[in-house]
């Protein structure tokens, strides 16, 4: 069992920056493949980014690469998702989401998730 606790988000103007963090306990967090996904109101909850467990590979959506950047520090137990030139757009609750198989873009392959932090991103 993993527990996840984002924290990290608030209001931010456009082009601002923001660093998202989720720290885990419970069980041995380097065994695990990380992901962020968001969720703005009335849509469904679409990839952001993810991170193998040794971090090897990393993977994007279209959306945020380039802009976002998703690191992790196993002896903190701990993955980060760096946040640049935010937009209106970007305005979500996020969430960070833990995998015990292979690394993913799809919610269907995480087994745990956190609470979620808000993003606001005003013009």
């Amino acid at each position: 069992q993993v527990q996840l606790v984002e924290s990290g988000g608030g209001l931010v103007q456009a082009g601002g920056s923001l660093r998202l963090s989720c720290a885990a306990s419970g069980r041995i967090f380097s065994t695990y493949a990380m992901g962020w996904f968001r969720q703005a109101p009335g849509k469904e909850r679409e990839f952001v980014a993810a991170i193998s467990r040794s971090a090897g590979t990393t993977l994007y959506a279209d959306s945020a690469k380039g802009r976002f950047t998703i690191s992790r520090d196993n002896a903190k137990n701990t993955v980060y998702l760096q946040m640049i030139s935010l937009k209106p757009e970007d305005t979500a609750d996020y969430y960070c989401a833990a995998d015990a198989g292979v690394v993913s873009r799809s919610t269907s392959a995480y087994d745990y998730w956190g609470q979620g932090t808000q993003v606001t991103v005003s013009s």
